[in-house]
């Protein structure tokens, strides 16, 4: 007479809600069996080496205790799994975040990003980022890859950003970033007397000396070119305007180091100097950032192909900064800027509230 087979008892940890707890009880064919083989074997959607690590730090319990992995078990031991949290999974939540946009339409979405705003989350920022701000306000961005973003800002950096709202204008804004037609114009204020204007044409890459920060190098990393031209002087600081041609990780915020003329309070980059006028110290404390602003942006439109073109203000901070230099002085540079040789005939125009 044959005996029925038993159906082996497994588990999936994907099947289990977010923040819930799964409880069972060791079958008695584990008798004499390493708990983390035996739960191994009845966890089936989980790898060995991650159940026992959850083992040591007290994600899975048996009898209410940690246990040691390499622990023979008896069998009916009760155990509780309770799964880590998963920052990264749970990174593309929806967030009621507020959002300064200035331009919206079927097919893109115009930021004005503010200080302190991370754009994407990742190692230390799994939420609270623009990103989970765009998912709240548009839930269709859920199924474009990076919720539409196509190009980033530093967390303290301000300005200007496009948003891609479908997979199409995704596309084609990157094309258009690749093929350097997306034009990015930056305000800075910077140490030191730099050239009336220049071209800088270093490539950028991971500092080897220091993993958080980048560097220009003379071999390796990736090309950037960053064109600068000079607004203003003033004593010990110069006020600058900055167009990117390619876009690396705080490739401004390089360069004008490189050079020898480091942002205003970079926390990264910058000198710390302080021997300013006192209404100027005063100012970059207040700061407490570095002195960058995306003040201009403009593209083709990924669909109707209507040239568009994007301006914003310089944000209080940096025009509190700005005053303390002028001294009372009638500012050039309040207002939306038109201080340049660009041809704007043929743009729509949009400026940011």
């Amino acid at each position: 007479m044959s005996l029925p087979i038993q159906p082996k008892f497994q588990i999936n940890i994907a099947d289990i809600a977010d923040g819930e707890s799964c409880i069972f009880s060791i079958p008695n064919s584990y008798i004499g069996i390493r708990t983390d083989i035996a739960i191994a074997d009845i966890i089936a959607d989980l790898s060995r080496s991650k159940l026992t690590n959850w083992l040591k730090d007290g994600h899975i319990l048996v009898n209410g205790q940690i246990a040691k992995p390499k622990d023979k078990l008896l069998g009916q031991e009760e155990i509780v799994v309770n799964p880590p949290f998963d920052e990264e999974k749970r990174a593309y939540t929806a967030e009621n975040i507020p959002l300064n946009i200035v331009y919206k339409d079927e097919h893109i979405i115009i930021i004005n990003k503010p200080s302190g705003l991370t754009v994407h989350p990742g190692a230390g920022n799994w939420s609270g980022t623009l990103l989970n701000g765009l998912l709240y306000y548009f839930p269709e961005l859920a199924h474009i890859p990076r919720a539409g973003i196509v190009h980033r800002l530093d967390k303290d950096t301000t300005g200007l950003m496009v948003v891609a709202r479908t997979l199409l204008a995704q596309i084609n804004l990157v094309q258009q970033l690749q093929d350097r037609t997306v034009n990015r114009t930056y305000r800075a204020f910077v140490e030191g007397y730099p050239l009336q204007e220049g071209i800088i044409n270093k490539n950028v890459g991971r500092d080897p000396n220091n993993r958080i920060k980048m560097a220009a190098l003379n071999f390796g990393g990736k090309e950037a070119i960053t064109r600068y031209r000079k607004l203003k002087q003033f004593d010990k600081i110069a006020h600058i305007e900055c167009k990117l041609e390619t876009g690396r990780t705080h490739q401004i915020r390089v360069h004008m180091k490189d050079k020898g003329f480091p942002l205003i309070a970079d926390p990264l980059y910058g000198s710390k100097k302080i021997n300013y006028n006192p209404e100027v110290v005063l100012a970059i404390e207040n700061l407490a950032r570095q002195a960058l602003h995306a003040i201009k942006l403009s593209f083709t439109h990924p669909v109707t192909g209507k040239q568009m073109l994007f301006k914003s203000k310089l944000p209080e901070d940096l025009q509190n900064l700005l005053h303390a230099l002028e001294f009372g002085e009638q500012s050039k540079f309040d207002d939306f800027d038109d201080d340049d040789d660009f041809d704007e005939s043929n743009w729509e125009i949009i400026y940011a509230p």
